[in-house]
């Protein structure tokens, strides 16, 4: 149809990896090793990826972890780079925590309650969808 606009895919994806601990459920943050700001696995959609497929290799990239995408975008957020990107946001079952994976010098991982993850993000872009997170969580198998 002349003059549709074709829907893109967000030239980023963000990842909440989430696993089930002996103490319920835990949430993967990630941060910079020369930094104290706790974020999430987040990245470019390679050509040919799927944002689905291009979260998981975030995800295993910057925390060296491998799973299933729980299923859709939970939702995007805007942020500025060298210029205006949008982020969509995916919720991925951890099935397999490596012990080396490629960004390992440049960052460290750590496990945390939903509780504990929502006010290391309180400043991050996905705290405003953050009741989203906490619903898909519930869809998690136990």
């Amino acid at each position: 149809m002349p003059g549709a606009k074709a829907q893109s895919i967000p030239p980023q994806v963000a990842v909440i990896a989430v696993r089930r601990g002996d103490n319920g459920l835990e949430l993967c943050l990630i941060r910079r090793t020369d930094s104290g700001k706790w974020g999430i696995p987040k990245g470019f959609v390679d050509r040919g990826d799927s944002p689905e497929q291009a979260a998981l290799n975030e995800a295993f990239q910057e925390a060296g972890l491998s799973g299933r995408v729980i299923d859709g975008a939970i939702g995007t957020y805007d942020y500025q780079k060298w210029r205006a990107l949008t982020v969509a946001v995916y919720v991925m079952e951890v099935l397999e925590e490596h012990e080396h994976w490629p960004e390992q010098r440049l960052r460290e991982r750590r496990w945390h309650s939903p509780e504990d993850a929502a006010g290391l993000l309180a400043n991050h872009p996905i705290a405003g969808m953050w009741d989203r997170v906490m619903e898909r969580l519930k869809t998690l198998p136990s």
